[in-house]
């Protein structure tokens, strides 16, 4: 059976569990409630709707992003939502 749309984007989100930025390593967890660890590359981007910036600093547990790879490392993570606003949102 065909995906819908929003289930589509659904499975492409992750919740960030725990940055570390000294060993370049980001873990999520996805629709599956399974934990995933994922290597950074150096020059990886995070991209907020503030700006894009090549620091893992800029991650929080709690955010809602996106991952895009490139040759077997995470070279961009788009953050689709901040934590503080997943908590703030009112239960639908």
């Amino acid at each position: 059976m065909a995906q819908s749309l929003s289930e589509s984007i659904q499975q492409s989100r992750m919740t960030v569990v725990e940055v570390d930025k000294s060993r370049g390593r980001l873990r999520v967890r996805g629709t599956a409630d399974v934990c995933t660890d994922l290597s950074c590359s150096e020059h990886a981007r995070v991209v907020t709707d503030e700006e894009v910036k090549a620091d893992l600093d800029f991650l929080n547990p709690g955010d809602i992003v996106k991952i895009e790879p490139a040759a077997g490392s995470v070279e961009r993570i788009v953050v689709v939502r901040r934590a503080w606003e997943e908590i703030a949102s009112p239960e639908i």
